[in-house]
């Protein structure tokens, strides 16, 4: 199997014997990696003042990069982040990216676009703001959501008539603190359950894969998030107080989980404790035997020891097989 069969297979919660997948929502760490600098830090300014030769050079390293990322640490599947995020209106160097990547590629890995209408958790600028409007206001709130979710689901119909350039979409709107979720459970409810269900819905309706994620203490919400229907759930965070085996009680068999290795013990932890802690999200999450994507709790963020990803990749490596 390629590795976008397997993963597709996992998020299926189908058997697949040998090795667990793996995937990183976001790699950070390519300047250490590999000496080139991160999506996140290149900057586009000129891009509509470049030639046609010039916007193909940048295609090409980026799709690489992706590509190299991927083969390094054995990863089954590529979030594709283009700098130009993608609109009904706005699709051409999003297709070009993802075309570029099928090129060097072929199908080997799965990819996924980041496509989430829901609310998450508003910044310090006007969180006082949307906390009251949530209660004084939820109509516009929801109408809101309503055209975000339809353009969502505009942007995936336009790329499926490209030739399903993707194989899913990543719903990245962050819902919890590490203590709770910043939104109480009827709240969740009204503003973002029918959103969160809808557009999986119509991802599903079109061939496309959902993977959820948010951080944090996603317990008390979480059967409310399961029974959107999404195919996997994103990033199991142990310093939100999540664990595997309640999660996998409440969720139960048929959908796959993904993460849980913590990530403040990679960054400031001992290397025993780093260990003892991958070695428990891999049993606990292979418990199962099927439905398990093996990943940190967030990404490989900047300021994460380098060394410590790969450490965590080699025990990967070795004790990640169902027998």
């Amino acid at each position: 199997m390629t590795n976008r069969e397997r993963f597709i297979r996992t998020l299926r919660c189908e058997p697949i014997g040998g090795q667990v997948p793996t995937f990183e929502l976001v790699f950070f760490l390519t300047m250490e990696a590999f000496g080139r600098i991160h999506f996140s830090q290149r900057h586009y300014a000129q891009w509509d003042q470049m030639s046609h030769t010039e916007r193909k050079l940048h295609i090409r390293d980026m799709a690489d990069l992706y590509i190299q990322i991927a083969k390094r640490y054995g990863h089954s599947a590529i979030f594709v982040q283009p700098d130009f995020q993608p609109t009904p209106d706005k699709l051409d160097v999003t297709q070009w990216l993802l075309e570029e990547i099928r090129e060097q590629s072929g199908d080997e890995y799965f990819l996924m676009l980041h496509g989430d209408p829901t609310w998450a958790i508003p910044d310090g600028t006007n969180m006082m703001e949307f906390s009251a409007q949530m209660y004084e206001e939820p109509e516009t709130l929801n109408d809101i959501s309503k055209r975000r979710m339809d353009d969502a689901l505009e942007v995936a119909a336009k790329l499926d008539q490209k030739g399903h350039l993707v194989d899913g979409f990543g719903l990245c709107s962050d819902y919890c603190f590490n203590v709770n979720p910043f939104f109480p459970c009827d709240l969740f409810d009204e503003l973002i359950v029918p959103y969160l269900k809808g557009v999986i819905n119509g991802y599903r309706e079109m061939g496309y894969y959902s993977i959820k994620h948010t951080d944090g203490n996603i317990m008390p919400i979480l059967k409310q998030m399961a029974d959107c229907g999404p195919d996997a759930i994103h990033s199991l965070d142990p310093q939100g107080g999540v664990r595997l085996p309640e999660v996998r009680k409440i969720v139960g068999s048929d959908m796959c989980l993904i993460g849980n290795v913590n990530c403040g013990l990679l960054q400031t932890g001992t290397d025993e404790e780093c260990d003892a802690d991958v070695m428990r999200a891999l049993r606990e999450g292979m418990a199962n035997g099927r439905g398990y994507v093996f990943a940190t709790s967030n990404c490989a963020y900047t300021g994460l020891p380098l060394e410590r990803y790969e450490r965590m990749n080699q025990l990967w490596r070795q004790y990640g097989h169902y027998e």
